[in-house]
């Protein structure tokens, strides 16, 4: 762990998170305009637009396009390289001026940016990584720390009500993503170092729907009866783990933690559904992959990688997030 670091659950440092994300937000890379006369295109290549976090990585893209006199357009990938590369082979053949992209995987990442650079167009990431190829700017949120900070959550919950030897599972996204691995390292170490030990199950997700963890959760719990805790590392999934739960009549028997936020969190939190949730922050990831793009075009040279620290809700502390979350995890203009 890094001790240095911003605590997100620690209130004397919340304060300068939360200002250090709403100055990131709306002042940076905004009004250097366009390179060229005319207006050139800008493309952000989605993972899956159906997706909140995507939905909203994009709207943080579209920002950046919209204030600096680029036209915009995305591309949805689907969670396919193949539908990737042609996603990137459209955006060349559409003369765009630059590419942001958030990759299916680490290990397709690759061959999108070779062909971007044979096409002489910069590109920048939005999360996930790549195993290798050039790129402008990594930005990514600080999912070891994050998840670290959901575990510790977790571990404090389950030791509050006796249960210290009790036994976690994970559902969590695809583990050749760099994003993957930092999640289930950051909290996999927490509960380690919380004395909780006993993973009892681990799940890869792969069309990140309510209903795959939905189906993962009831098999766990057929085969894994005294589980304590679970750890889903996406939004929409935590669905399903709650719904298959409470047919299992465990409610009050299984704390339920996640990662990425949805709309209806604040409720999800104050209700007990969830102890805690690491929350990215989608439009400032997008907004600053795009950002670096633009700064890259006039000339700049940005930042190798972005780090996005993200912000650890619970019950008591989500109502002095929400006003920030708006814009920063959900995407909603300011009024």
């Amino acid at each position: 762990m890094n001790s240095d670091a911003i605590s997100t659950t620690n209130p004397s440092s919340l304060a300068s998170l939360l200002r250090y994300a709403l100055k990131a937000v709306f002042t940076a890379w905004l009004g250097l305009g366009p390179c060229s006369g005319h207006a050139a295109e800008l493309v952000y290549i989605t993972a899956k637009a159906d997706l909140p976090f995507w939905d909203t990585v994009g709207k943080g893209v579209k920002s950046v396009a919209d204030a600096n006199g680029y036209t915009f357009s995305e591309l949805d990938s689907r969670l396919s390289a193949d539908t990737q590369l042609s996603n990137v082979r459209q955006a060349i053949a559409r003369k765009a001026i630059g590419i942001v992209i958030s990759p299916t995987n680490s290990q397709s990442a690759e061959d999108a940016l070779q062909l971007a650079k044979r096409a002489n167009i910069p590109i920048a990431i939005a999360d996930i990584g790549t195993n290798g190829g050039d790129y402008v700017s990594f930005v990514k949120s600080d999912n070891y720390r994050g998840a670290y900070d959901v575990g510790v959550e977790l571990a404090s919950a389950m030791k509050a009500r006796g249960w210290n030897n009790g036994s976690y599972g994970m559902v969590t996204i695809e583990l050749t993503r760099k994003n993957g691995q930092d999640r289930t390292n950051g909290f996999r170490d927490a509960m380690k170092d919380a004395g909780f030990a006993a993973e009892t199950v681990l799940r890869q997700m792969k069309d990140y729907s309510a209903e795959e963890t939905y189906r993962y959760t009831k098999d766990i719990l057929a085969t894994h009866p005294k589980i304590r805790g679970f750890f889903i590392e996406t939004d929409q999934p935590v669905d399903g783990a709650a719904r298959a739960i409470k047919e299992a009549g465990k409610e009050t028997q299984i704390l339920l933690v996640s990662f990425d936020a949805m709309p209806a969190v604040a409720q999800l939190l104050k209700n007990d559904v969830l102890v805690a949730v690491g929350m990215q922050q989608p439009f400032l990831m997008g907004s600053s992959a795009a950002g670096a793009l633009v700064s890259y075009l006039h000339g700049h040279k940005p930042a190798k990688e972005i780090l996005v620290p993200i912000l650890v809700a619970t019950a008591r502390n989500v109502d002095n997030l929400m006003p920030v979350a708006a814009k920063t995890v959900f995407g909603k203009s300011a009024k």
